[in-house]
């Protein structure tokens, strides 16, 4: 059985990681739904339309192997805001399945609503004061049990190859970046 996988978008939320999250993941066989808490059709970050699979309502009682929040302003407020993400997220947290944000989200979502207390993480530079009582890690991705964090757009790729390799493992994460021409530290 497949992987599955949630990508919650808001209006504001940036399009560069929330299309490089999903399309990474559907690349490595990972059946992903793209989530809205607002209308279907949102508008990103920059003016790009992104029309969700469905809302964040009719997915509360499913079971998510990974929630994967983009970051973006104001979309990661908008995320922040949204009290069934919030419900699905804290599952993911109590019951130890895979959770992460990159960019705002960090900060924003997962820092506001106590995700990433005793863990390392890191975030868009913008937020690292936001982040954890240490402030946030330098590094690029961090994954910190069943937490993953990244720092924005221009990391976008790794950390979707990160959440690839939890999910799925090394071997899929090396298959998926392989034919994209990524290069592998």
């Amino acid at each position: 059985m497949a992987k599955t996988a949630l990508v919650p978008i808001a209006d504001g939320t940036e399009e560069i990681e929330a299309i490089c999250i999903i399309d990474v993941l559907r690349r490595a066989g990972v059946a992903v739904t793209v989530a809205s808490v607002g209308e279907l059709q949102i508008t990103a970050s920059r003016g790009v339309k992104i029309v969700a699979d469905k809302k964040i309502a009719e997915c509360v009682a499913e079971t998510w192997d990974l929630v994967a929040l983009p970051g973006g302003m104001p979309g990661a407020e908008h995320l922040r805001d949204s009290g069934t993400l919030r419900d699905i997220l804290m599952r993911q947290h109590r019951e130890g399945r895979l959770y992460g944000g990159i960019c705002a989200a960090p900060a924003v979502v997962l820092q506001h609503h106590g995700l990433l207390k005793n863990r390392r993480a890191t975030g868009h530079p913008g937020f690292a004061g936001q982040l954890t009582p240490h402030g946030a890690s330098a590094a690029r991705v961090v994954a910190d049990g069943n937490c993953v964090t990244s720092q924005g757009p221009g990391t976008a790729l790794e950390f979707a190859l990160e959440l690839v390799a939890l999910l799925c493992g090394a071997e899929k994460a090396g298959e998926v970046a392989g034919p994209m021409i990524i290069a592998q530290a």
